[in-house]
């Protein structure tokens, strides 16, 4: 046997040959389809909250409480969804469609949980509980603090 360095295979390809095996490989986009599927999924998600607030009300609570425990209701629910792995199938079905709503909110703060609880409770689940929910949260309070002092500098 020769001692032959091994030689890595170089391949020459123009710029403009990239551009267009890139364009002939990425895949199109599919925007309206995507669209569609959001506002369909989107619209169950809040048809089933209006739905729970009905049947609170149906019970003889005030709008108000109804609302309030319609909502803890639909976090709960997009918890536990997420919890057992179906949230994760409809986002990637409905997109944006399953993000915006408040159970969209209750899967941003499960998913990281779970997926650190191997490191542990502190740790883990403690330290990435609020990953992606924390900044949310954060801009949330502080507009809304600065819009209640607009508000009461108004008025």
């Amino acid at each position: 046997m020769a001692n032959h360095p091994i030689r890595k295979p170089t391949i020459a390809i123009t710029p403009e040959q990239y551009k267009t095996l890139t364009k002939q490989f990425t895949p199109k986009p599919t925007v309206f389809k995507n669209s569609v599927r959001a506002f369909v999924v989107g619209g169950i998600i809040c048809t089933i909250g209006q739905v729970i607030i009905n049947l609170y009300k149906s019970f003889g609570m005030p709008q108000l409480e109804a609302s309030a425990a319609a909502t803890a209701t639909m976090v709960f629910i997009g918890a536990f969804l997420t919890g057992i792995g179906i949230y994760d199938e409809i986002g990637k079905f409905a997109g944006a469609g399953s993000i915006v709503p408040i159970t969209g909110f209750a899967n941003s703060i499960v998913s990281p949980a779970m997926e650190f609880k191997r490191e542990g409770y502190v740790l883990g689940v403690g330290a990435k509980l609020f990953t992606v929910a924390g900044p949310v949260l954060v801009y949330g309070i502080s507009t809304s603090i600065v819009v209640g002092i607009v508000y009461f500098l108004l008025h």
